[in-house]
């Protein structure tokens, strides 16, 4: 099989500059496709309660020239799915750059560790506007270009969390599992043109996204006073004793915009070492 097998695509990647994004972002350049990437930048406003990466403009630099060291093209860009103008503008400075996009991949995401009874309104909302519309937004702007090419993948990034639920992650479970759903509708709609649609759901990995998250399980009185020692605790309860490294994420993303991959769609893929959480 050709290394260089996405040699002449183009692959949009959301939440591209972070974490498992960044490393699917990566992969893809290195199977020779073209890259447009965005995140959430710096500075950008969120509910308290909310947390996210947000990278600087030094990791944008450096997430550019890591893909374009690959010899294909990239445009690296601030992006908000939760805005529509956003979503629209990024699309169209991506298809003037690298032409119209032949792989869709929603890496971006937000969490938020509230009780249910507390639960503020507005981080609710924007936990649900990045991690499920912001999906929507990106995939109904690439589908009828897919279609018309008769070639298309779209890959979600979901969780483990969309089968499971955990207490303190009600928005965070409601929207992973509301993410297949969508997945799952769009497979059907695109199986006769040409374009697949599927979702990874990936349990613990260590990103800055799960750094955040034991940095409030820590101040919650949750395991371990350090997030070193918590990634320690989580690693050590897993089956396979240890954290799933985002490039094996990465990795099995790429393998679903094979050709010989075609046949998998609608599908929903767990990378969790062996655990349900």
């Amino acid at each position: 099989m050709a290394a260089r097998f996405l040699s002449g695509r183009t692959a949009w990647v959301t939440g591209g500059a972070t974490g498992m994004g960044r490393a699917i972002a990566l992969a893809l350049a290195e199977a020779g496709a073209d890259l447009a990437l965005g995140s959430l930048p710096a500075g950008s406003s969120l509910p308290e309660a909310a947390y996210a990466a947000q990278p600087d403009l030094s990791a944008f630099s450096e997430i550019r020239q890591a893909i374009e060291g690959n010899g294909v093209r990239c445009l690296a860009a601030a992006l908000d799915v939760r805005e529509d103008g956003s979503v629209e503008d990024f699309h169209r400075s991506a298809v003037a750059a690298l032409g119209t996009i032949d792989i869709l991949v929603n890496a971006a995401g937000v969490s938020a560790q509230e009780t249910m009874a507390d639960h503020d309104d507005r981080t609710w909302s924007s936990v649900i506007d990045i991690n499920l519309n912001g999906a929507y937004r990106t995939i109904k702007r690439c589908f009828p270009a897919m279609a018309q090419k008769g070639w298309g993948r779209i890959v979600n990034i979901a969780s483990t969390a969309a089968v499971v639920g955990y207490p303190r992650h009600s928005a965070y479970c409601a929207s992973k599992a509301a993410l297949l759903g969508l997945t799952r509708c769009v497979a059907l709609e695109g199986a006769a043109s040409g374009i697949t649609a599927n979702a990874i759901n990936p349990g613990s990995v260590g990103t800055e996204m799960m750094r955040l998250g034991s940095l409030r399980r820590i101040a919650q009185g949750g395991q371990g006073a350090t997030v070193e020692e918590n990634f320690a605790l989580i690693a050590a309860a897993m089956p396979q004793k240890r954290l799933i490294p985002a490039e094996e994420v990465a990795a099995l993303a790429v393998y679903l915009c094979r050709d010989e991959a075609f046949g998998i769609t609608g599908e929903v893929l767990t990378i969790s070492g062996g655990a349900l959480w």
